[in-house]
């Protein structure tokens, strides 16, 4: 078998003499790098949005959801790497569960983990003009409702071409241009908290309307439906790059810890500051109404309402570097992911070619469109994010079940680093997935429903195509092995509907609803384990992955 650094997809140049001269993906990327690409997409618009957005729905309880958000994301990053270290291969979310569970559980995964990266872009990009509507020139580029004006469209467009053509000159100039920029978007954050809770920290602010005025809903909705869990979303990117790590068992589960472990204190101190540094008159209505000048620039306009002009001019700067960082590392992991489905026989063979410089040049294209359509349905931030938050758990929720399925049927495969207490965290992390898909709503849920069926369309329109035409790569789609699929997503979908968040009927009482959720998901959790593919299959899966990663067919 070739090596894994050999990462050779089908169809490359061939000589003149009729040997193929394959391209690769290029192990360039070392721990720093690989850290960085996961710390630049944490911290993006989320820091300069999500404490806004947080104490509106919550008041000063988003401490709490806060703090919900970090437990829910580190239990997935612990289940992740651990998986990462098992399989370095690029686009690793797309492909645990289709390890696992065969092919329909790992094309659905996959396209749960190709929508959420395609859609982050954008957002990025919505968060960026936003901010610059500080500026006279920039106020033609929103309406009045903070949705994309014509000319703000071509502006969004003209930066979603900046981000692919920054990957278009290789993982490693990629991974420079994401550490350079990554040092400032941390260095800025802890400036501002910094210099806001020194000058200007007003610990009554935390009950002056009480800790909690909306109650356990407001602090559970704040999680999904603000933007915390968006904002701290990002460590998997360091799993996507594992096809171009130099030495992906040491240091991807380090990159994803670490990242997370810098990401959750980040957020929580700029919520902290933000909360104590308003003035009271701009919650004096109540939290539901804060208002001051600035509110779409939030941060931007603490400052400047609390004489720190001068900080103001800093953050509007780094509301370019932030949101732009994490929408050009999000391009990169999307491309990726695609060149993931295809290796897995989900997408057409054309995702895996790569140019002279290593990349997936075909994936990059696809995500510059895709980029530009979410444009269309989901012009304002708010609307993206509810959305993204959906797709990004789902997407996420398939490694625990992964997880607990390789420790069940490959007990003693090699762990560069192996989880204490996985038996008790994998479960846990599957239910606060689904809890957190929960929260978001039947309102998101509902689209969420249509980009689902759309991708079952666009995925097994194509398998079903390779299968009959005998292609290489025709995916084996293994029905019984993903039975609970099918009954996980609509029975949440059910519950979501008759629950009490984002437009449910309210069928179902608060409490009930979420223990609901929760045994609704052990159940689905302990099914799944139990008819996952039978070890030698796993293997053989796992051996074929490896295969054409390698070049062969």
């Amino acid at each position: 078998m070739a090596s894994l650094n050999q990462l050779t997809p089908p169809g490359s140049s061939t000589g003149t003499t009729g040997t193929t001269a394959h391209r690769s993906l290029r192990r360039e990327v070392g721990l720093i790098g690989l850290m960085w690409a996961s710390v630049g997409s944490i911290i993006g618009s989320g820091w300069l949005y999500g404490a806004k957005n947080a104490v509106v729905v919550a008041g000063p309880a988003a401490l709490i959801s806060w703090g919900i958000g970090a437990v829910a994301i580190v239990l997935l990053a612990f289940v992740h790497a651990e998986l990462g270290g098992m399989f370095p291969v690029a686009g690793g979310t797309a492909r645990y569960p289709h390890y696992a569970f065969g092919g329909l559980a790992g094309m659905s995964f996959g396209w749960f983990s190709w929508l959420q990266a395609a859609t982050v872009a954008p957002i990025e990009v919505e968060a960026m003009i936003g901010y610059a509507g500080h500026w006279e020139f920039a106020k033609s580029l929103l309406n009045e409702n903070g949705t994309l004006t014509p000319s703000g469209f071509v502006v969004a467009v003209l930066l979603m071409g900046l981000f692919v053509s920054v990957n278009f000159l290789g993982v490693r100039v990629l991974a420079r241009t994401n550490s350079a920029t990554t040092w400032l978007k941390i260095f800025v954050p802890l400036f501002a908290i910094f210099v806001l809770a020194v000058t200007n920290f007003h610990g009554s602010n935390f009950t002056s309307h009480g800790f909690a005025p909306f109650g356990i809903k407001g602090v559970l909705t704040a999680v999904s439906a603000s933007g915390i869990i968006f904002a701290l979303l990002g460590f998997e990117q360091a799993i996507q790059l594992a096809g171009e790590s130099k030495n992906p068992k040491r240091d991807i589960p380090r990159a994803v810890l670490g990242s997370v472990a810098i990401g959750t204190v980040i957020y929580v101190l700029l919520q902290v500051v933000f909360i104590a540094a308003l003035p009271a008159t701009s919650f004096a209505n109540g939290w539901d109404k804060l208002d001051f000048p600035g509110i779409d620039g939030p941060f931007a306009g603490l400052a400047t309402v609390v004489g720190l002009g001068w900080l103001a001019w800093v953050l509007y700067f780094d509301a370019i570097v932030s949101p732009g960082g994490t929408g050009l590392i999000y391009t990169t992991s999307t491309s990726r992911i695609a060149y993931g489905l295809s290796k897995n026989g989900y997408a057409p063979q054309l995702f895996e070619r790569v140019d002279k410089r290593g990349t997936p040049w075909f994936g990059l294209v696809m995500s510059f469109v895709t980029g530009v359509i979410c444009f269309l349905p989901f012009p304002s931030w708010q609307e993206l994010v509810g959305f993204i938050v959906s797709a990004s758990v789902l997407m996420y929720a398939g490694a625990p079940l992964a997880f607990g399925a390789l420790r069940r049927r490959l007990p003693h495969r090699e762990r560069s680093y192996r989880l204490p207490g996985g038996a008790v965290i994998a479960p846990a992390s599957f239910v606060v997935s689904s809890l957190i898909i929960y929260w978001s709503g039947w309102h998101t849920l509902s689209r969420l429903g249509i980009a689902i069926v759309v991708g079952y369309v666009l995925l097994g329109g194509y398998a079903v195509y390779a299968t009959r035409k005998g292609l290489p790569n025709a995916p084996r789609l293994d029905l019984r092995a993903a039975q609970w699929l099918p009954v996980y997503l609509l029975g949440l979908g059910l519950i979501s509907w008759q629950g009490g968040f984002g437009e449910g009927t309210g069928r179902i009482p608060m409490w009930w609803d979420m223990a609901g959720v929760a045994a609704f998901s052990l159940a689905i959790y302990y099914w799944a384990i139990r008819v996952a593919l039978p070890s030698e299959v796993i293997e053989q899966n796992i051996e074929d992955v490896e295969v054409v990663d390698a070049g062969g067919h």
